[in-house]
């Protein structure tokens, strides 16, 4: 203990006799008057651009630097003086005059004379150890001025010995490496950790989302104590990360370079820096050394009204399958985010009736205050007639990529009043889930009305007997991950009501592997070996998912190889098929499965040469270095030979994420009476029944009813016409990022990626008894547009790179089944068509006096259609059951 107190008292003399002798940070000299030269450039493209076809300009003058005070006791604490004079404003690179924006012009013309003026008006900073403690200017000052101003200072910043510190300047306070070797001295910023006022918002999924990439790098050369040069250099790249093509990225560059010193003023006496300060000037003003907000008026620019009437053909419903709308709906996005309540209602009452919907997606995706409340005021949920428009704005609110607590409280407040439909009260709640784990997701899980809603969708299940209400409720839970939610649903995984077990085994499907203890996997175990009782084929199937997608052990593994043979004769197709594209496609589960295998009792050809007409797949829709797409089809038949459940699953992944892209399982119970057979063991008792559900980007929406009870299947069977029912149809903003980001030079660059998504998911299900025939069918359309804009607008000169691409493209999946035969023939089809991808790439630069020049440049290739392909099996059976020559 007395040595490390010893060791203590002689540091703290070791720093004392340090801040005596060397110094911290640059010393000026009394009476010298330091002359230099002065550049800050900043240049935006798309990531790999180069200077000379870069947006972006050139901001030059001279600076002459004196000191005006320093402590008698402290050669460190000094207050210096800085005046920019000979200001110029040239294009970073060399342009034709046709192209240069600037041509002509004179710096007075471009910044206005008051600019001018404040620009050049001398400014004070405060420097202790190297340290910018104040920095002195004028309030009434614009904002940009005094920022340009502040990045000048901050390159004075610096420290004389090597190590780490956190320190404040015009990026904010940021954590900071220095480097000092032989008279130079390297900065390292690590722009991550630099907290400013102005923060953005991003889209939660890591795959939809944006990734950036910074740095910031300044190197000093010393000479007597004082800065002869500095060069600073700083990179911000941004990236789509589903396809980093679509980047753009930020370089802003600062040069300060000594020409020259003469005579200069002498010290000025003074107590204290503020008091001199004072002496000098009393309207001059500790403003900040951190970047100030920049308000950005856009002149000109037409009011929310104006922009909708000119893009109001664009979203009628005969456009969604086109990239314009996505392309309109992301435009009057941006607008509507400015717009106030007032004028968003005005929009509201004067749409169409067809494109009305797709407004109410706009206004409820831009996420403002004013477009809630504009929303809110304009839909009657009393109102069962006001259906469509109420969950266009229930399902915008689960998208949402950035939702706050306000939309939850709206949600919750309009579940408890008078709601005229039943269907919408059961979207409410379901989305309220969502809304719920995405609010979680952003460390909001303890606040007041997150709890609220917590508690309510906890307690509810238990709460009512009514059997739509608890489906409600567990697919709430479902949507909201909730770590508490899983005893709920580990119980209602052995309910005896079905719908209860599959919604309850799908969402414990949905949760983290570790999550999983050994209660639950009990749990799923008992139910897929049916230990306590009897359960539906469906049911048992997705509790062996569940098992197999949660680190199974080698006996789990060998009791579901034990009990093929014992199953029902198509679920004993289904669970060899499951198997076969674990092992083939190299699922996590394929290691246990193989050593399982193994063994001749669990493995040998009386199990696996059943025969049946279910069956398992995956596979890749696409592969790329920066996202992988696959596919998954789940069929399930009956004993009969009638579809029992269909489940095609989409994913995507990149090397950080994965994203359940879409789910569209189809089910139907209880029609074995329409052909006159025998139903399998625990289904005899089955209402006829038919439906589909939806996921589509991790979010669970509503199901939707094809037929429920036996004469209710009757009417829809002889006026059944083939036309599919639509399960989703809108437009989705898919992913969202927006920041400013401060550059070190004083400038700010405005990042805006959006992506915008217009969609049409629709099923069916015909049934022929005359040629005992029945067929199903899931149609996806969609199109996609996402664009990433990088701006840098400083009032008097704008310029900035737009980056984008778009795509239409259809995914249809159909199933035939002909049951005139045993064993019955079932096709298979998934097929994509041919599409188009375009890429864009737009550079501008513009004056407040409309002048402007803008580049273009795109390309575009075609995607060939093709379809999927599945198991050989189904290939056989296709062709026989299109093939009459077969």
């Amino acid at each position: 203990m007395l040595t490390f107190v010893v060791f203590l008292i002689c540091a703290a003399i070791s720093v004392s006799a340090s801040a005596k002798g060397a110094a911290a940070g640059p010393r000026l000299n009394n009476n010298q008057l330091y002359k230099f030269s002065y550049t800050t450039e900043v240049l935006v493209d798309r990531a790999r651009g180069s200077k000379e076809g870069s947006a972006g300009y050139k901001i030059s003058s001279d600076v002459n630097v004196n000191l005006v005070w320093r402590d008698q006791s402290n050669k460190d604490d000094q207050l210096i003086q800085l005046a920019i004079s000979n200001l110029r404003i040239e294009p970073v690179s060399p342009r034709s005059e046709k192209k240069n924006i600037l041509h002509g012009s004179t710096t007075e013309s471009i910044l206005g004379k008051n600019k001018l003026a404040a620009l050049t008006k001398p400014f004070l900073v405060h420097l202790k150890n190297g340290k910018a403690k104040a920095f002195y200017s004028y309030r009434s000052e614009p904002a940009t001025v005094k920022n340009l101003k502040r990045g000048l200072a901050s390159l004075l910043q610096v420290q004389l010995s090597t190590g780490k510190v956190v320190e404040n300047d015009v990026s904010g306070r940021c954590t900071v490496e220095y480097k000092a070797v032989k008279g130079q001295v390297t900065r390292t910023k690590n722009l991550e950790t630099c907290k400013t006022e102005e923060a953005g918002f991003t889209t939660h999924s890591k795959v939809l989302g944006v990734s950036r990439k910074s740095s910031s790098v300044t190197v000093f050369t010393l000479e007597n104590g004082f800065i002869r040069s500095a060069e600073a250099e700083e990179t911000h790249s941004l990236a789509v990360n589903a396809r980093r093509s679509v980047a753009a990225k930020v370089l802003s560059r600062q040069s300060l370079k000594l020409v020259g010193t003469e005579a200069g003023p002498l010290e000025a006496a003074g107590k204290d820096a503020a008091a001199v300060v004072k002496s000098i000037d009393a309207k001059l003003a500790a403003v900040g050394i951190a970047a100030e907000k920049v308000k950005s008026e856009c002149k000109g620019c037409p009011s929310l009204f104006e922009h909708w009437q000119a893009e109001k053909k664009q979203l009628e419903p005969e456009s969604l399958s086109k990239t314009r709308a996505p392309r309109s709906f992301l435009a009057l996005i941006q607008t509507i985010r400015k717009a106030p309540k007032d004028e968003i209602l005005k929009v509201l009452r004067s749409a169409s009736k067809t494109s009305l919907p797709q407004v109410v997606d706009a206004v409820t995706s831009s996420q403002t205050s004013e477009s809630l409340d504009a929303m809110l005021e304009f839909l009657n949920f009393t109102d069962a007639k006001g259906l469509v428009l109420q969950e266009r704005f229930l399902y915008a609110c689960g998208f949402a990529s950035h939702p706050n607590e306000r939309m939850l409280q709206a949600l919750l407040d309009i579940s408890k009043g008078k709601i005229g439909s039943t269907d919408i009260k059961e979207s409410v709640v379901i989305i309220m889930g969502a809304l719920v784990h995405k609010l979680c997701q952003k460390g909001g899980c303890n606040l007041p009305i997150v709890e609220q809603a917590k508690k309510m969708i906890l307690n509810a299940p238990d709460s009512t007997t009514v059997e739509s209400e608890v489906q409600m409720y567990l697919l709430a839970l479902k949507n909201s991950l909730l770590p508490e939610a899983i005893p709920i649903f580990t119980k209602y995984a052995e309910s005896e009501v079905g719908a209860y077990n599959t919604i309850a085994l799908t969402a414990l499907q949905r949760y983290d592997v570790n999550l999983m203890t050994s209660e639950v996997k009990q749990t799923v175990n008992r139910v897929y070996h049916q230990n306590r009782r009897i359960y539906e084929k469906n049911v048992r199937a997705a509790a062996a998912d569940v098992i197999l997608s949660s680190n199974p052990t080698y006996m789990e593994v060998k009791n579901l190889l034990l009990s093929i043979g014992n199953l029902p004769h198509e679920m004993n197709k289904y669970m060899l098929s499951k198997i076969q594209d674990i092992l083939r496609f190299q699922m996590p589960a394929s290691k246990v499965l193989g050593q399982a295998m193994k063994d001749m009792i669990s493995c040998n050809y009386n199990r696996f040469a059943k025969v049946g007409s279910s069956s398992a797949f995956s596979g890749f829709m696409a592969q790329s270095p920066d996202l992988t797409s696959t596919y998954s089809l789940d069929i399930l038949y009956s004993g009969s030979g009638i579809l029992r459940r269909s489940n095609m699953n989409i994913f995507g992944a990149t090397n950080e994420a994965m994203l359940h892209g879409l789910q569209v399982a189809i089910e139907a119970q209880g029609l074995e009476t329409l052909i006159a057979a025998t139903p399998d063991e625990g289904e005899e008792d089955l209402e006829s029944f038919a439906g589909m559900s939806a996921l589509l980007f991790d979010i669970q929406l509503r199901p939707v009813t094809f037929f429920k009870g036996y004469s209710d299947l009757m009417s829809k069977m002889f006026s059944m016409t083939g036309d599919p029912i639509n399960v989703v149809k809108g437009l989705i903003l898919l992913s969202d990022h927006s920041e400013v980001i401060q550059l070190q030079s004083g400038l700010k660059a405005s990042a805006e990626f959006q992506g915008g998504l217009a969609i049409d998911i629709s099923g069916g299900m015909e049934i022929s008894l005359w040629y005992r025939e029945s067929k199903t069918s899931v149609n996806n359309r969609a199109a996609l547009v996402v664009t990433g804009n990088v701006t840098v607008d400083m009032d008097f000169l704008r310029a900035g790179v737009e980056v984008s691409f778009d795509t239409e493209a259809s995914l249809d999946f159909i199933t035939t089944v002909q049951f005139s035969e045993y064993p019955f023939l079932v096709c298979l089809q998934m097929d994509k068509s041919t599409f188009p991808v375009s890429e864009y790439l737009t550079k501008y630069e513009s004056l407040p006096s409309g002048k402007s020049v803008v580049s273009r440049k795109g390309r575009k290739t075609l995607i060939p259609g093709s379809e999927f392909p599945l198991h050989q099996e189904n290939s056989n059976m296709c062709k026989r059951v299109f093939d009459s020559n077969w």
